[in-house]
Formats: C-alpha cells, sequence, structure tokens
C-alpha cells in the first residue's frame, strides 16, 4: 500500500468517526488500547488526550474574552470623550473658538502629539502655528487630491509630500499620521512619534464622528 493510499484511509476513518461520535462507547476496549501522542517521545491516553485539547480551547476562549472586554471598555472611554468632545464644540462661541477646542481636546484628551489644521479660507481672528490657510485650487493640496475627494479618513504613514505640507519642519516627528477631511473646509491631521499608534484599516468611526462634530460645529452662527 503506497503512501497516498494509507494517507486516504487514515482520512476516511477520521470522517467515519466524526460521523459517529458515540463508535468508541461501543467499543471501549479501544477506547482504552488508543495512544495518541502528546509529544515527541512521549505518549497520553485517550482521556488525557481530550482533557488537554478542552484546557487549551478553556484557555483561547478565556483570552478571547479578557481581548473583547479590553476592547468594550477602550470603546466606552472612546465614546465617552468622543460625547464631551460634541459638548464642548457645542459650547464653544464661533469658528476661531470651535477650532482652538478642537485642537486643545485632541492634544489634551486623544494624547494627540502634532495636531494641524488646514483650511480652504481664513477664520477671522485666528492665527495659530498648528493652522494653514491653503486655498482649495492651490497646487500645494495636489498630494491630497485623492483623499480630498474620497472624503474618508486615511489613517497610516503618509507620503513625504503630504508630511511635509501638513507638519512641516516636525514632518519627521510624525512616524504615523490620521488625516480627517473636513468636507468643504480644509482637512485635520493628528501625527504621532509611535509608528504602531495610527495603521491602515484601524477603526475610524469615532475619528469619523469627531470630524462631523467639527463640520457642524463650525457651520453655526456665533451667539450674540
Amino acid at each position: 500500500m503506497d503512501d497516498k493510499t494509507e494517507r486516504l484511509g487514515a482520512h476516511e476513518v477520521a470522517a467515519f468517526l466524526r460521523r459517529h461520535p458515540k463508535f468508541l462507547a461501543q467499543f471501549p476496549d479501544l477506547a482504552v488500547s488508543l495512544v495518541v501522542p502528546k509529544e515527541e517521545g512521549q505518549a497520553a491516553s485517550l482521556a488525557s488526550y481530550q482533557l488537554d485539547v478542552l484546557r487549551d480551547k478553556n484557555r483561547e476562549l478565556t483570552r478571547r474574552l479578557n481581548e473583547l472586554f479590553a476592547n468594550a471598555q477602550e470603546n466606552e472611554r472612546l465614546t465617552v470623550r468622543t460625547h464631551q468632545l460634541g459638548l464642548a464644540l457645542m459650547r464653544a462661541n464661533g469658528p476661531a473658538e470651535t477650532l482652538q477646542t478642537m485642537v486643545a481636546v485632541l492634544g489634551e484628551d486623544f494624547r494627540g502629539e502634532l495636531v494641524r489644521v488646514v483650511l480652504f479660507e481664513p477664520v477671522p481672528g485666528l492665527e495659530a502655528d498648528w493652522l494653514q490657510v491653503v486655498p482649495a485650487a492651490d497646487a500645494a493640496l495636489r498630494p491630497f487630491k485623492d483623499f480630498l475627494a474620497a472624503g474618508e479618513p486615511l489613517t497610516g504613514r503618509l507620503n513625504q509630500d503630504k508630511l511635509s505640507l501638513l507638519f512641516g519642519e516636525r514632518a519627521g516627528d510624525a512616524a504615523s499620521a490620521v488625516l480627517l477631511p473636513l468636507p468643504g473646509l480644509g482637512m485635520l491631521a493628528v501625527g504621532s512619534s509611535d509608528a504602531n499608534r495610527f495603521f491602515p484599516g484601524m477603526g475610524t468611526l469615532f475619528l469619523r464622528l469627531m470630524a462631523e462634530s467639527l463640520v457642524t460645529a463650525l457651520g453655526r452662527r456665533p451667539r450674540d
């Protein structure tokens, strides 16, 4: 019998046992005599092997539950912070105060190391080192053409041409970044020295909510 036949035979036996899980109950002598490899050079009884398998599954389930619990706690924290940000933006009076509030909250509550805002038009009464005013038709925004057209958050390691415009002399400090579109207004960027802080494919729900809150707040009229 060649290797292929033996391999097919083993698969057939395994398939039969899966279809008949009570087979060994009908032939208890087999259950006792079966030897299950545990480690190289050792062997274990079927019962011992099954117990080890159950323990491994239990450890894996515990690990997954702990991971889910940690994710739930982090999402709860982000939900609270995003809600507090929305309230702070609602309390701000006028575009200048709204942008100042957004940048301060991102830097303090969300641990944003480098926060930058690029607007297509100037905001009366606002000048800051984190703010740039670049007209939408300016050639300097060509590297962002696809990003602005898509209107979706961009996360990960940005190209040097994008980093240079956004962060200027601090471009080398932005090992990873998130770029948020502000439709019709411009864009907002947060950079980090941690290359793994922002990465492609990361969840962007809370980032979207923050950007939408900012755009909505900027569209309000100042209070008298």
